[in-house]
């Protein structure tokens, strides 16, 4: 029985992980990439979530990745790996992930006792993540952790990130939900990204997202007629689906105890705060 409060994981997970997922969205990223030879934007995504693995082929990313269109992924992965090496890639983006940072939450806080903390807190929550069936944080476990403490705090978050994303993938094949079932049904809690972004981001069509809906109606999950909305049981699914992950996440939590939890999404939130006020995110990333 967790000694945690209801949902603390969830939270922290909340506050942390968004300092990992900024760097998606960074023209840092872009920028260091760039220089690599890798300028397609999906290219740039799968080459940096992916170099973690080495050079692997299109069927593992699509595997670890869950919700992107297969021939989307295919048609960057494994050429990628002819442009930059997986080690050339990670030492751009440890370097982009330096620059962002410091941009986004400004030289204060980067040299701060809060971020040192942070870090420290973050780390130590690793130390009960596990590998098994987590390919993602396996392979991510594996890289070093670097030395300054922002760069540290970065690489936790991106532990924490991908060992709750791994049993999230776990939890939505259990509930029956396909890769772009598991985008309609998101979105539809009203928590998703905008559709327009999804689609061309994940290489989908709205021909594949208007089938997708059609099977979630035919489940009783998606409400009738044009609004995008969960039924009961469809809010239901989706409320079972975050408490299996919670449930399958929670080692990292318990390990670091009730009051630094507390106080690592106190810090995060912090961060946040700041980064999203220097516009970590793009608008056009949000709404419908």
């Amino acid at each position: 029985m967790s000694t945690l409060p209801a949902r603390a994981e969830r939270r922290c997970h909340n506050a942390v992980n968004p300092l990992h997922s900024c760097l998606f969205f960074s023209p840092d990223l872009g920028a260091e990439l760039g220089k690599l030879g890798i300028e397609e934007p999906s290219a740039a995504y799968f080459a940096t979530r992916a170099a973690a693995f080495g050079p692997v082929g299109a069927a593992t990313v699509t595997a670890t990745f869950y919700n992107f269109n297969p021939a989307l992924v295919a048609e960057h992965v494994p050429a990628v790996w002819s442009v930059a090496s997986p080690e050339q890639v990670l030492g751009a983006r440890l370097r982009a992930a330096d620059a962002t940072l410091r941009r986004l939450l400004g030289e204060e806080i980067i040299a701060s006792d809060e971020m040192a903390e942070a870090a420290r807190l973050a780390l130590r929550a690793t130390e009960a993540c596990t590998p098994h069936a987590r390919p993602l944080y396996a392979a991510h476990a594996e890289l070093p952790v670097p030395d300054e403490p922002h760069l540290a705090f970065w690489h936790a978050a991106t532990l924490l990130r991908e060992h709750r994303g791994d049993a999230h993938l776990a939890a939505l094949l259990a509930a029956g939900l396909d890769p772009v079932e598991s985008l309609v049904s998101h979105t539809a809690t009203g928590k998703g990204m905008a559709i327009r972004w999804i689609l061309s981001s994940r290489g989908w069509r709205r021909t594949d997202w208007e089938a997708a809906s059609g099977r979630l109606r035919e489940r009783g999950l998606l409400a009738a007629g044009e609004e995008l909305a969960l039924t009961d049981a469809g809010t239901a699914l989706r409320a079972e689906v975050e408490e299996a992950t919670d449930r399958m996440d929670t080692a990292p939590y318990e390990h670091l105890g009730a009051e630094d939890v507390e106080r690592l999404t106190e810090l995060g939130r912090g961060f946040l705060f700041t980064a999203a006020s220097n516009g970590a995110f793009p608008a056009e990333a949000t709404g419908r």
